[in-house]
């Protein structure tokens, strides 16, 4: 469920431009209300590219159609205080991408990454990653982006809990605050609906998000005003099996990745060895450590989940109980409720990772709740060319939901 460009999605290493200062929370700025004293309140920014129209489209050449860049951008590398799983105060970090043009007002997209295991391979640190480039060319249609590193990830603290639906919800609401704060120090606003995408474990998330900004408990001021999830494993539990028998591409990896955070997360096992044979009980933990890049583990573990895992744990997978079950069902369920915003699900055909079920897994609860939705198939795509061949009809489906409101179901 990756969204970078090596073999698993991931890229090492960041050209940074820019300094670091200092940026507090405006008490003062209209409509930030006190609660971004805390959630959302700005740490640090850095300024990491500034690029002409041009030179957006050059960084998209060959990998995302550029033909919707209408604007230059600025990019910043912004450091924020949220919360991680267990609710307590922490530093997040992001990219917050603003359009070089004249509108003082301008719309918000918060975009929600996929599964990332070496923290640097994020937008705000990663400049060839898929995640920088997705919020280059939302930015140069002229809307702000806000791209979360999540917890634990980028320069943020702490480890990344990987799924957990309050540390999402979290650094993405906040996120958004912080977004806000750098531009009303830059002289402009952000509209209160928020069009919210996201690529694989991103997918959920967008749901999630959504969900919570709807609600109203997540934040007082931005509301949702599209959503758009791309190649999301909507079906948490049916992914997860899949990856205990070996039916999806890096199946070991994708379980290891989930049994470690997991179990860091929410306690899913006493020991190594209750979960992974011999001797990669001995270091599998280690490697999941947010400092080790896909290529690494992938040269340290094996690749199918039946040589990495001891049967035990394949089973408790494959029929999960206790804890494990009941964290497993709210990620079953992101899509179990009625948007009052317009929605559609993007994924494609080819993709092996995540099977193209899950879009259909997502879409049928919309419609159980009675959810005006769309099902788009972008095509033969594999998990990542699949977000890439999206993009451009995200852009396009948030310009038409802005003036239309909420979309037939199809």
């Amino acid at each position: 469920m990756t969204s970078q460009r090596t073999q698993a999605g991931i890229l090492a290493g960041a050209a940074l431009l820019g300094s670091v200062s200092a940026l507090a929370a405006p008490a003062s700025a209209a409509g930030v209300h006190s609660r971004q004293a805390q959630g959302g309140a700005v740490v640090s920014v850095e300024q990491v590219a500034d690029l002409t129209p041009e030179e957006v489209a050059g960084e998209l050449r060959g990998e995302i159609d550029s033909s919707q860049v209408r604007f230059g951008v600025t990019a910043y590398r912004v450091a924020y205080r949220t919360t991680n799983s267990a609710g307590a105060p922490t530093t997040a970090s992001q990219l917050v991408v603003l359009p070089r043009n004249k509108a003082r007002r301008l719309s918000a997209v918060s975009w929600l990454h996929g599964t990332t295991v070496y923290r640097k391979d994020v937008a705000s640190e990663n400049p060839k990653s898929d995640d920088r480039l997705a919020a280059l060319l939302f930015a140069s249609t002229g809307r702000a982006v806000s791209a979360p590193d999540y917890v634990g990830l980028g320069s943020g603290e702490g480890f990344h809990p990987y799924g957990d639906p309050r540390a999402t919800v979290a650094a993405s609401v906040d996120g958004l605050r912080a977004a806000r704060t750098l531009a009303h120090r830059n002289g402009r606003e952000l509209e209160r609906k928020v069009q919210v995408s996201g690529f694989s474990q991103g997918g959920p998330a967008t749901m999630l998000v959504g969900r919570a900004l709807q609600q109203e408990d997540a934040d007082r001021y931005f509301r949702p005003g599209a959503l758009a999830p791309v190649s999301g494993p909507f079906d948490l539990s049916a992914f997860e099996t899949a990856a205990a028998d070996d039916r999806i591409v890096k199946s070991g990896l994708y379980l290891a990745y989930f049994a470690t955070a997991w179990n860091k997360t929410y306690g899913l096992y006493k020991s190594p060895g209750d979960v992974f044979r011999a001797p990669y009980d001995q270091k599998v933990e280690g490697l999941f450590d947010g400092y080790h890049s896909t290529e690494q583990i992938a040269a340290a573990l094996p690749a199918a989940s039946k040589d990495l895992f001891t049967e035990d744990f394949l089973n408790k997978v494959r029929k999960p109980g206790g804890v494990l079950k009941d964290k497993l069902r709210p990620l079953d369920n992101t899509c179990n409720w009625h948007p009052d915003v317009p929605v559609e699900i993007f994924h494609g055909r080819g993709d092996k990772d995540v099977d193209f079920s899950h879009a259909g897994y997502c879409a049928n609860q919309l419609a159980e709740n009675g959810a005006a939705h769309r099902l788009t198939d972008v095509g033969d795509y594999d998990h990542n060319g699949s977000v890439k061949q999206a993009l451009p009809r995200i852009v396009r489906f948030f310009d038409e939901s802005a003036k239309t409101g909420p979309r037939a179901t199809r």
